[in-house]
């Protein structure tokens, strides 16, 4: 079986681009590959007490609720408000602690591999005042599965996000590519050809994975096996 590493960072090139249903899955097909395999999350807005985006990887990967979920290990900063997690915490008397999220991350490691981290809107969102989402990745030198879609837009906001990637010697894994878009097919493919080509140019593995749109509560699957992670 290749070898995983021991934290896959799932980035979006935007807001509700499917990070979540992309972790799920991915969560998913590591476990039928034979890894233990949990899934964490970064920071959640819009929502109160445990995480919403934790509870969907749960069903998605056919997995019962852990203890590391109910004590908030898996999401250790939840907020109300639906906006940027810095801004949530401010307005909530609170602010994001980075230690506390590697520490979560360490205890998880401990026990699970891989351990995947759904991050929070795009690359550039603040986490603290100081602190950006990629900030965050190239620090840890977190490998990337970053996620995109053909909606209008995505093709700008890919390639900004594979430059500023590149740029921080970020390594990334391919592209989540999130059919949930009501794209004309023209634009579907030829906006998949436009990222492997980016991926190529940028000197990261032209891997584009497809994503079908997920209806109700269907649970689609999807082979991340060209990720090389088993």
């Amino acid at each position: 079986m290749p070898t995983s590493p021991p934290v896959i960072f799932v980035a979006g090139i935007d807001t509700d681009v499917g990070k979540t249903v992309v972790t799920g899955l991915l969560g998913r097909h590591l476990l039928q590959q034979g890894h233990e395999v949990i899934t964490q999350k970064l920071a959640q807005t819009g929502c109160n007490g445990v995480s919403h985006d934790i509870g969907e990887h749960r069903r998605l990967m056919g997995m019962p609720w852990r203890a590391e979920d109910q004590d908030r290990t898996t999401c250790p900063f939840v907020y109300s408000r639906p906006m940027s997690p810095h801004l949530a915490a401010r307005l909530e008397g609170d602010v994001i602690d980075i230690a506390r999220i590697d520490a979560a991350t360490a205890a998880l490691k401990a026990k699970y591999a891989p351990v995947i981290l759904e991050g929070v809107g795009g690359l550039c969102v603040p986490l603290t005042a100081r602190v950006t989402a990629l900030d965050f990745i190239e620090a840890r030198e977190y490998p990337v599965l970053l996620v995109s879609s053909p909606k209008l837009g995505s093709i700008n906001h890919t390639l900004m996000s594979l430059a500023l990637l590149e740029q921080r010697a970020v390594q990334v894994l391919g592209i989540a590519y999130n059919l949930h878009a009501d794209a004309r097919r023209e634009i579907v493919h030829d906006s998949r050809a436009v990222f492997r080509q980016a991926l190529a140019a940028h000197g990261f593995p032209p891997v584009v994975i497809d994503i079908p749109t997920v209806v109700g509560n269907e649970i689609p699957e999807v082979d991340f096996s060209d990720l090389g992670l088993g």
